[in-house]
Formats: C-alpha cells, sequence, structure tokens
C-alpha cells in the first residue's frame, strides 16, 4: 500500500522520507546507523535502507563504510541544503528540536505535541499549524518550561505552548483535559529527562 502523502510537507513522499531528512539535515554534524534511522523513524531495516539509497543517489546524503556499520549523513554542500533546512525546521523539526530542549528540563516522565500539528502529522486534513502545544507529563518547574518554550519557539520559528500533567493524572485519564488530549491525535517525543520524576 503506497503511504499517504504527508500533509506537514506534502512535497515529500512520506513521513518517513521527512523524518530522515530531518534528523540528517537538522543535525549535519551526526551520522547515524541504519539501526538508529529505523529505530527513529519506528520502520523497517529495508524500508529505510530503500530511502537511504535513494537520499544518496538523489545528492541529499553520503555514506561510508566503517566495519560493517553503514554511517549516515547530510551532503550540506547540496545546493538546496539551506531551503530544504527551513522546511524541515517547520514541519519535521519537533521532532528533532524538541528532545533536545525538553531533555534539560527536570522531572518529566514523559512528553507530547498535541493539536494542529500531530493532526496534520498523523494525516487529518487542515491548515498549516501556526503553533505547536507540547504536553510534559510530571511535575517541572514553570520556569523551566517558560524557558524550554522560549528556546524552542526561537529556534522553530513557531510559537510552542508548554503545559503539563502530574504522572497520576496522565495514567488514570481522571482529568478532562488529559482524556480530550488521549482521544485525539497527540505525538510521543523521544526524550532522556534531566532527572526521574520526584526527584530533586
Amino acid at each position: 500500500m503506497k503511504p499517504p502523502v504527508p500533509l506537514l510537507a506534502p512535497l515529500l513522499r512520506s513521513n518517513m522520507q521527512g523524518e530522515i531528512l530531518a534528523a540528517l539535515l537538522l543535525q549535519p554534524d551526526r551520522e547515524f546507523t541504519m539501526t538508529e534511522l529505523s529505530v527513529l523513524t519506528s520502520s523497517a531495516a529495508s524500508q529505510v535502507h530503500g530511502e537511504v539509497t535513494r537520499l544518496t543517489t538523489a545528492g541529499w546524503a553520503l555514506d561510508r563504510r566503517v566495519g560493517r556499520s553503514r554511517l549516515i549523513r547530510a551532503a550540506t554542500e547540496h545546493s538546496m541544503y539551506q531551503p530544504m533546512v527551513q522546511i524541515l525546521e517547520l514541519s519535521y523539526g519537533p521532532l528533532v528540536v524538541l528532545p533536545e530542549i525538553l531533555a534539560r528540563v527536570r522531572q518529566v516522565r514523559e512528553a507530547y505535541i498535541y493539536g494542529s500539528w500531530a493532526a496534520r502529522y498523523v494525516g487529518e486534513a487542515g491548515s498549516a499549524p501556526r503553533d505547536l502545544d507540547v504536553l510534559l507529563v510530571g511535575s517541572p518547574s514553570r520556569r523551566e518550561m517558560t524557558e524550554a518554550a522560549t528556546d524552542a519557539s526561537a529556534r522553530l520559528g513557531l510559537e510552542v505552548n508548554i503545559s503539563r500533567v502530574d504522572t497520576s493524572a496522565w495514567e488514570q485519564d481522571s482529568d478532562g483535559f488529559v482524556a480530550t488530549i488521549k482521544s485525539r491525535p497527540h505525538v510521543a517525543l523521544e526524550i532522556n529527562a534531566a532527572t526521574p520524576d520526584g526527584q530533586e
């Protein structure tokens, strides 16, 4: 079955392509293994291999062998590198930028993007997102949340709104706000929290 065209960036073939391009082009100093790209995109290794082959053939990515590993990085000398970076920052950038920023926020157990960005990401029709709604599960301080939102807004070029719920409310579904978020599209962010929930 042919994957639907992603609504966040309809010039791309699929969300997997967007996620791989974002990982590579928004982190140009980093090399990825095929396994890392497969985990990042939640895609089969064969699918990632095919996409990476297309990207290297088209000159968007470079690869090299180290032992049995194939390392992939962005081809920053591509003539359209900077314009594509701008597109990816607005479309897939949150999946790359937010985990990095939120990793510095203490007392966060889980993090999700919800609202219009999440809806477009999963394929729901609608206008382009004008802001980004992020939910933190845990007990982060308001100061750190505000600092993270300010940093993310500057880097992504979108207004970023960060809210929080405690862990028990998220797990029990007793809160109306939580129930609404869970009933609508929401995209999990892979973060390594600064400290576990409940520690100083």
